[in-house]
């Protein structure tokens, strides 16, 4: 059975939102963690705002650590109510996105890592479908913007199974749902 993970910037006010305030914490101790991230992946899970962003941005990026390439040619799983068509080796959840990721969780395989993605995160982690956060806390407020877990979210519980620092100050957390 696959895992689902979810891999987010966050701000320490919880924003997800539009995450270039990234850039002066990046650094080879994240774009490590990223990597392998990555490449323990077999497939994306992305909503449409994101999966718009990556497919806009991601086919002219390449890079000597193999990371575009991945990207560019790994499947992708899209989440979306609005969208007819989905291109970039991208393949659109018919009807009912948390059935569609249930049914993918089922199958033999690596994981399957959800990027940002805020409200299809939100509908996964409701539906108890997401197996792992890995949150990427960055030393910055941003006072307002779209928060990964969202007012009204149903409480939930979480154990902290791993995390680490660079040194930049990027906190690398690593959560499983509580049982």
């Amino acid at each position: 059975m696959r895992k689902v993970i979810a891999a987010v910037y966050l701000t320490l006010d919880g924003v997800m939102e539009n995450p270039t305030w990234t850039g002066p914490y990046f650094n080879d101790e994240l774009a490590r963690a990223q990597h392998a991230l990555l490449f323990a992946s077999e497939a994306l899970l992305l909503g449409r705002v994101t999966y718009e962003g990556f497919a806009a941005a991601w086919p002219d990026v390449t890079d000597e650590q193999g990371f575009a390439d991945r990207m560019n040619t790994m499947p992708k799983f899209v989440a979306s109510r609005t969208l007819a068509a989905a291109t970039w080796h991208a393949t659109l959840l018919a009807g009912d996105a948390p059935a569609a990721v249930a049914a993918l969780r089922q199958q033999p395989g690596q994981n399957l890592l959800l990027y940002g993605s805020g409200q299809l995160a939100d509908t996964l982690r409701q539906h108890n479908l997401i197996d792992e956060y890995r949150l990427m806390v960055f030393p910055v407020v941003r006072g307002r913007g779209q928060r990964f877990f969202r007012e009204g979210s149903a409480p939930t519980d979480f154990v902290l199974t791993d995390s680490q620092r660079t040194s930049t100050g990027v906190s690398l957390l690593t959560y499983h749902p509580a049982a």
